[in-house]
């Protein structure tokens, strides 16, 4: 797949490799006068189709032969969703970094424990800061969301003004931070804006995204009503969240704890930020065991059922300071990623089953989502009026959408980009005109693999029908040496299966009988590879990995 840039030399492209198939895992990418501009570089979370993995990357395979011309990347802000592929895939490209200091302190920290890219440069900025990334101009507009320091991009160039907006809401009462900068979207709108890509998460809800005032509220008002043990789980990255339930568990009495190492982590660089200035120390996860239940209040990592977070252990009954018994209770401040419905279930039901209460957004207002609704995404258009829509950070579906929202808003111009797309940004002909390569990278324990990787192929088969290994010794005539040793892990057991696995040992057998003594040592373990496919095909409808040592002595 090839796409000739050199033909669009003196033209604005924006060519997104994540965030346009998938809610997450952004990377996008705009490109003039031969230079490149990065907004964002992500992760996103596997599903059950890629077994043993947890975190996706977004391929950079294509950007990387241009990184000589890749004159920086700029974050939006400090969710993994956005940085959390930095520490991964920056020594691939070894460009500047340029990042609010909350969103520098969080990228800081998580490189410090990972002990990677000590020459890494981010040069840390303000909202309303001006940058020149020679072509482009930027300038930094605070948009509020669930998190510090989410900044809007205003790129310049004398193609015209693109305003990427990275995630927002439009929250009148935020907690942290200011309001979102609608005075400076509406200049930018009077000015005139070429190109506006903007965030399709919650397109299909109407309305507006509601404000973290009223969840503080009604947080205060269930803790209050506990007469025991609480635990809260929200997103670790979720400031005001975490400032919101640390304050009314502070209101209605409680001491306040932390478990979780990503809320480790986030707290100590929100305070290092100068937020959460005025709340007292936390206690030490240690300690919770001696506090009354209706003293403490704890914050826990795991709302999306990760196996190895706090409140999963809680769940499981295997955390080594935290014990919950019937009548506690445990509220999800936060909603469920796409992908991770099965995990959570799992966590709710493990709760359940011990007596423990659960309260979720479904059940009363414990969580606002950080997106616009279709509600603010009017209003972002009625203030900024893009010639130019490019709808982002959603799947088809998202997107599809928003595009339509954005015709019926009276804009000219919309183009449904997906990964890979090269989308020209000119009034009046804007359109798709090319692809490049994009795709996943799959975190697999310590390694990165391609998501299509056949070692994860086989994983699946594996995991779906089992595997039979067989060991067969044969002389030099090709006579069998003694009985073939099978081993059937996920498909066969030993006891229950004896006779399938004898009936096997035949077959081989007959297959070794059979064959010349001209045949190859290939030939000879395919014949036996196709013997144990046929039979297990028609005996238990499934086609395991067959493996076959053969030995010839």
């Amino acid at each position: 797949m090839t796409f000739n840039f050199s033909e669009y030399e003196n033209e604005l492209l924006f060519v997104p490799l994540g965030g346009s198939n998938e809610i997450g895992m952004n990377l996008n990418l705009y490109r003039y006068k031969g230079k490149w501009i990065m907004i964002d570089l992500g992760i996103g979370f596997a599903d059950a189709h890629l077994p043993g993995v947890d975190i996706l990357l977004p391929d950079i395979t294509f950007i990387q032969k241009y990184k000589k011309d890749l004159v920086g990347l700029v974050l939006t802000h400090a969710h993994e969703d956005h940085l959390g592929a930095v520490p991964y895939l920056w020594e691939e490209l070894g460009c500047q970094i340029y990042a609010t200091q909350f969103a520098s302190a969080i990228l800081k920290a998580k490189l410090a424990e990972e002990g990677l890219n000590p020459k890494m440069k981010i040069h840390e900025m303000k909202s309303g800061d001006k940058i020149k990334l020679a072509p482009f101009e930027l300038e930094m507009i605070p948009l509020t969301h669930s998190i510090p320091e989410m900044q809007a991009i205003a790129l310049r160039t004398d193609k015209g003004v693109v305003m990427h907006t990275g995630d927002w809401k439009l929250d009148p009462t935020p907690l942290v931070g200011p309001a979102s900068d609608e005075a400076t979207l509406k200049k930018y709108g009077d000015e005139g804006v070429l190109a506006m890509v903007c965030d399709s998460t919650n397109v299909f809800v109407d309305g507006e995204s509601g404000s973290e005032e009223g969840v503080r509220d009604s947080l205060y008002e269930i803790i209050a009503g506990c007469k025991q043990r609480v635990i809260v789980t929200t997103f670790a990255s979720n400031i005001a969240r975490l400032e919101s339930i640390i304050h009314a568990g502070l209101k209605a009495g409680r001491h306040i704890a932390i478990a979780g190492r990503s809320l480790r982590r986030v707290t100590t660089a929100a305070k290092e930020s100068g937020y959460l200035q005025d709340i007292p120390p936390f206690i030490n996860e240690r300690d919770i065991p001696d506090i009354a239940k209706n003293d403490i209040l704890v914050i826990c990592t795991g709302c999306q059922g990760e196996p190895l977070a706090a409140l999963s252990k809680v769940a499981r009954n295997e955390h080594p300071n935290i014990r919950l018994s019937a009548g506690d209770t445990v509220i999800f401040s936060s909603r469920k990623i796409p992908g991770n419905e099965g995990k959570v279930a799992f966590t709710y039901n493990a709760l359940t089953r011990r007596g423990i209460e659960i309260i979720t957004a479904k059940r009363t207002h414990v969580h606002v989502s950080g997106h616009p609704a279709r509600g603010e995404l009017t209003r972002m258009y009625q203030l900024v009026r893009p010639k130019i829509a490019i709808p982002t950070h959603g799947e088809a579906r998202h997107i599809h959408e928003h595009a339509k929202l954005a015709r019926s808003l009276q804009v000219p111009e919309t183009v449904e980009a997906r990964n890979g797309s090269v989308v020209l940004l000119a009034e009046g002909r804007a359109l798709e005109v090319g692809t490049v390569h994009s795709g996943y990278i799959a975190v697999d324990g310590n390694s990165l693999i391609p998501a299509d990787s056949g070692i994860l192929k086989t994983r699946r088969k594996i995991r779906d029908d089992g595997c039979i290994v067989v060991s067969v010794v044969i002389d030099k005539n090709n006579e069998l040496l003694g009985n073939p040793k099978i081993s059937a892990p996920g498909c066969l057991d030993a006891n229950d299966d004896k006779e399938l696995i004898n009936a096997l040992r035949d077959d081989i057998a007959d297959v070794v009988a059979r064959i010349s003594k001209k045949d190859t040592h290939e030939k000879i373990s395919e014949h036996i590879r196709t013997a144990i496919r046929k039979l297990t095909k028609a005996e238990l409808g499934k086609k395991p990995v067959i493996d076959v040592h053969l030995i010839k002595v």
